[in-house]
């Protein structure tokens, strides 16, 4: 019974301190720089070493760290384990100062089950990189200004996401227009409109290169002869002429014997050899086809001067009228 009451005795002497080192923690802290600039930055970390099961109570630090020191961002955690089967929780502070001192880091308490560990006291000399100019009330900056990098990939996705909207657009404006509204994708512009002698010259100048006359097309020659001054009258005078005869037309401008009798020969001429030339089936001359040409030219030219002069006038009493 001795042998084995000694046996329990110096089982617990054997065991009991074990068990009591093993519920131990153990904290170190540690800054990365011994020495900043003002305004500059460093990393403020409390690593303690525990068994998985421990709750251990850390101090909290809100804005600042007695001794001076002033958090820039809140405290971030990181757990790692070791072999032996404890943890390692790092608690790490990025800190700041701005004052030209030398900062006293006190220790810090870290309670496991009523005990206290504490943390060793650290020390940060915190130095001003230039000379203040106490006489100027200029007001500087501690550190330049912090320019960030440009977001080259919120750029690129933004930049996407327009190109993709633009297509989407594109796509249904071509789907609504082509099968919903049953319209051409692109309207053309319209083409300029011209003045009514400016389009018969050009006409009279194909004719002219042509000469059909020479190649022994003298109907075809004085029809497109007509026809050229027809679409000339019809526009000119608001008459129906290529629905009228010769001597209809000629009666319709028969106010053209007085107020501008060259041009009404003219007329006259190039439209009874024309119907010669068509129903009579008249052999005409080289010249009589020239003269023909030549009268559509003069009559044209001698119609425009009239137009011409009109069209100024009335935009004399247009003017006069304004200005009233």
């Amino acid at each position: 019974m001795k042998k084995f009451l000694v046996f329990v005795f110096v089982s617990i002497l054997f065991f009991e301190p074990h068990n009591l080192s093993a519920q131990k923690i153990t904290v170190n802290a540690h800054i990365d720089s011994t020495v900043i600039w003002i305004g500059s930055q460093a990393h403020l970390s409390f690593e303690v070493s525990q068994q998985p099961n421990q709750h251990v109570i850390v101090p909290v630090f809100t804005d600042s760290v007695a001794g001076g020191l002033h958090l820039v961002e809140p405290g971030k955690s990181d757990t790692t384990k070791s072999p032996d089967g404890h943890i390692l929780v790092t608690q790490r502070y990025l800190v700041t100062a701005y004052e030209d001192s030398l900062l006293y880091i006190p220790p810090y308490a870290f309670v496991l089950n009523g005990d206290t560990v504490w943390s060793k006291s650290l020390s940060l000399k915190v130095v001003q990189p230039f000379k203040i100019d106490t006489a100027g009330h200029t007001i500087a900056d501690i550190k330049p200004v912090f320019e960030p990098k440009f977001d080259w990939t919120g750029f690129l996705k933004s930049a996407l996401l327009v190109l993709f909207l633009i297509v989407v657009l594109a796509v249904a404006y071509i789907l609504i227009r082509k099968y919903w509204m049953k319209k051409p994708l692109f309207v053309a512009a319209p083409a300029p409109i011209l003045p009514p002698h400016i389009i018969a010259i050009g006409q009279l100048d194909k004719i002219k290169q042509e000469k059909p006359w020479q190649q022994g097309r003298d109907k075809e020659y004085h029809t497109a002869l007509t026809d050229v001054v027809r679409a000339y009258v019809e526009e000119l005078y608001s008459i129906r002429s290529m629905e009228m005869t010769s001597d209809e037309i000629l009666t319709e401008l028969r106010f053209l014997r007085l107020e501008n009798k060259p041009a009404y020969q003219c007329l006259q001429q190039l439209m009874k050899l024309a119907d010669l030339v068509k129903f009579a089936k008249w052999s005409t001359s080289p010249d009589e086809h020239e003269l023909s040409l030549s009268n559509a030219y003069e009559f044209v030219n001698l119609t425009k001067v009239e137009i011409e002069k009109a069209l100024g006038t009335d935009l004399d009493k247009e003017k006069s009228i304004e200005k009233n």
